[in-house]
């Protein structure tokens, strides 16, 4: 994909990882994807907070946790919104929670940590100067962020009312997955890859691709000492064995060894130093 320099309202436009020892992260992610790293802390901010560079285009953050944020270390997805406050007031009418915020980050944006009706946090973004994501879907860049919920049908109605999302499900054989879809989104990818619906088709996509933002997956009934609702993220690379082998070796895990799920993809799920997760994939079409 080529770059890109914004997002509509409704659609996931960064992800960042927060922890207690950001150079350790920083090192490790580094060494697996090749990403370069700015020091973008704000003027007065008691964090630090670096942004992932890969040939100079920005597609991740990795950062300290702020005050009243959750400590535990984990990849974090930010959903894009006109105005923050507006959107974060909504939350409650539509059974989330804001933990906190709205907050401005100087000459980024307003930010707030969300929970919806499941308690699976996200955040949402209203950018003020960082508008997100600069290259997505291609190898070593953010792909997609997954929902995990026990309750499906409450996250079709929360998503829906509060970010317009629709959910389709989608057969993969072995298991079913439901898309969310921004309607119209893929109008705006187009501005960006003009090819995108016949590159797509070709490559034997679900119907309705063009507008995906996210997917969610149903938990499992008995998820004793599993962890509970969460959104996850996934990152595109050219060889996900390969991936999976050098995370092991610089330091982190691999939780699922590399798997085919259906015809077209191969995925692995791996672990930080830190022990947060995250998921590596590649489309084969």
């Amino acid at each position: 994909m080529l770059e890109r320099d914004g997002y509509p309202a409704g659609v996931p436009c960064w992800v960042d990882i927060e922890g207690p020892d950001p150079e350790a992260a920083m090192r490790f992610y580094s060494g697996l994807f090749g990403w370069e790293f700015d020091d973008s802390t704000p003027p007065g901010s008691s964090g630090r907070y670096f942004v992932a560079r890969l040939r100079g285009a920005a597609v991740a953050g990795v950062g300290s946790p702020g005050k009243g944020e959750p400590s535990a270390p984990a990849w974090n997805t930010y959903v894009r919104v006109e105005d923050a406050d507006a959107a974060a007031a909504e939350m409650a009418g539509a059974g989330g929670r804001v933990l906190t915020g709205p907050y401005e980050i100087p000459g980024a944006g307003r930010a707030a940590v969300c929970a919806d009706p499941a308690g699976a946090l996200f955040r949402i973004w209203e950018p003020k100067g960082h508008e997100g994501a600069e290259r997505v879907n291609e190898p070593d860049t953010w792909n997609m962020s997954e929902l995990t919920t026990h309750d499906p049908e409450a996250a079709k109605a929360f998503y829906g009312a509060v970010f317009g999302w629709e959910a389709d499900p989608v057969d993969f054989g072995a298991e079913t997955s439901t898309m969310w879809r921004l309607p119209g989104y893929g109008g705006f990818t187009e501005d960006y890859e003009p090819d995108i619906r016949s590159r797509q088709w070709e490559e034997g996509v679900p119907p309705g691709f063009e507008d995906a933002v996210g997917w969610m997956v149903r938990m499992p009934g008995d998820v004793s000492g599993e962890e509970g609702p969460r959104w996850s993220v996934t990152f595109a690379v050219g060889d996900v064995d390969a991936v999976a082998e050098r995370a092991a070796r610089i330091g982190g895990g691999v939780e699922t060894a590399p798997f085919d799920v259906g015809d077209n993809v191969r995925l692995a799920v791996l672990r930080d130093p830190l022990g947060a997760v995250f998921a590596v994939n590649r489309w084969r079409s």
